[in-house]
């Protein structure tokens, strides 16, 4: 069992920056591949990016690609989503998730944990 807790969301304006970290428990957090998802008003919920248990593999949406970073830090057990040049379209409500597999899915139903979610806003 992992739980996941999102923080680092707010109100940015357009072209700012926001770190997003996502908190893990649990001792297998580091065996987990893990993405972050995001979810806007009257659109069904998007893949963000992910990456793999040792951080080897990364995939990244088109949408986001040369804008976002994801890492983590296994020896924390926490994932990390740095976020620049910020668009308005960026925001939405943040999701990080866990799935128990080495290698990461690139849609939601391969994830098995999900966080409460971290909403970022970004003005125009």
């Amino acid at each position: 069992q992992v739980q996941l807790v999102e923080s680092g969301g707010g109100l940015v304006q357009a072209g700012g920056s926001l770190r997003l970290s996502c908190a893990a428990n649990g001792r297998t957090f580091k065996t987990y591949a893990t993405g972050w998802f995001r979810h806007a008003p009257g659109k069904e919920r998007e893949f963000v990016a992910a990456i793999n248990w040792s951080s080897r593999g990364t995939y990244y949406a088109d949408s986001v690609k040369g804008r976002f970073t994801i890492s983590r830090d296994n020896a924390k057990n926490a994932m990390y989503l740095q976020m620049n040049s910020l668009k308005p379209e960026d925001t939405a409500v943040y999701y990080c998730a866990a799935a128990n597999s080495v290698t990461y899915h690139l849609t939601s139903p391969g994830y098995d944990y999900w966080g409460q979610g971290t909403q970022v806003t970004v003005s125009s």
